[in-house]
């Protein structure tokens, strides 16, 4: 379907200023690729799903293993509980999706800064915290600016 076809105002002026245009009824082809990438989508979201379950099996019975259980542990616990949130919230389409990258990246920062924080440089230690404050401004910003929009 090209613009400009009878079915369709060109925009060059023929439907009025201002006026709203319509769209165009997609074709049976769009809709099964539409519908096809959604089933795509949906099942690699499954299976990041799965490999994130696979994944905190593993460090769970490593940690079994080892007795012991440390901060680093915990905090990649929350990684791997916030790769599934995330996959939900991208799944049912409900909350802001892009948060929740954020939210990973910040653990992410704090997981390293607690796991090499005595064998690195104190100015990469603030660089890593400026980061982390960048990414939760960013959080909030965008969290806020969702709602008032709503």
């Amino acid at each position: 379907m090209a613009l400009g076809s009878d079915n369709m105002p060109s925009g060059d002026g023929d439907s009025g200023a201002g006026a709203p245009q319509r769209r165009q009824p997609r074709s049976t082809e769009e809709a099964m690729v539409e519908r096809g990438l959604k089933y795509l989508e949906r099942l690699l979201l499954l299976v990041v799903v799965g490999m994130t379950l696979a994944a905190t099996f593993v460090e769970v019975m490593a940690v079994w293993r080892a007795r012991s259980v440390d901060l680093g542990d915990i905090l990649l616990m929350f990684l791997y509980t916030e790769v599934i949130a995330m996959v939900s919230v991208f799944y049912t389409g409900r909350g802001l999706p892009i948060v929740f990258p954020i939210f990973i990246a910040i653990t992410a920062l704090s997981r390293l800064i607690v796991l090499q924080g005595k064998e690195m440089d104190p100015a990469n230690i603030l660089i890593e915290a400026g980061a982390i404050l960048l990414l939760a401004v960013s959080a909030v910003v965008l969290l806020r600016f969702v709602r008032r929009l709503s």
